[in-house]
């Protein structure tokens, strides 16, 4: 029971401090993720993650002009996972979302904080963004399926809204 209430009181954090969240925490995070189920079990989705200051800003930035801003998009948490996908599995799209939800999940699990990011399909397909999957030794059709920010909120937990009407429909 405790799982589904993570599931029910975890919030995306916009607000983040800049402690650094330690590395066997990271782990576990990213454990869960590559347990997320996958279409025939074929775990199309790789995940990047991304604790490397330079690496992390260098990314923000181009998300940030992907999106037309000049604020960090990545809300100021130190680290960063990013789900791509190998475009040649049917179910790729499905199975990185797969992962994103576990990492998100796992991470409030671990009492860390995150939130789903996206434009990891257009960085991914840039130059600059090609360029650095090849400098980190990444080959092959790569979707990028979104980012999981962590950190620890700066802010206080949101609440959690009430569910809308006509959101799940019984057929008995």
């Amino acid at each position: 029971m405790e799982a589904i209430e993570n599931m029910v009181t975890r919030r995306s954090i916009r607000k983040y401090k800049s402690d650094p969240v330690p590395k066997d925490v990271i782990a576990k995070i990213i454990s869960a993720g590559t347990y997320a189920a996958t279409g025939m079990n074929r775990q199309s989705p790789i995940i990047i993650a991304v604790t490397n200051r330079e690496l992390r800003d260098r990314i923000s930035a181009l998300n940030a002009e992907i999106m037309g801003v000049t604020f960090d998009p990545f809300y100021g948490a130190p680290a960063v996972l990013i789900v791509l996908a190998d475009k040649s599995i049917p179910t790729y799209i499905y199975d990185g979302s797969l992962v994103m939800g576990n990492l998100m999940n796992a991470a409030y699990a671990c009492g860390v904080s995150s939130c789903w990011i996206h434009r990891a399909k257009e960085e991914f397909e840039s130059e600059e963004g090609k360029e650095i999957l090849r400098s980190l030794g990444i080959e092959g059709d790569y979707e990028g399926i979104g980012h999981c920010i962590l950190g620890y909120a700066d802010c206080t937990q949101p609440e959690v809204p009430p569910r809308k009407d006509g959101y799940v429909y019984w057929a008995e």
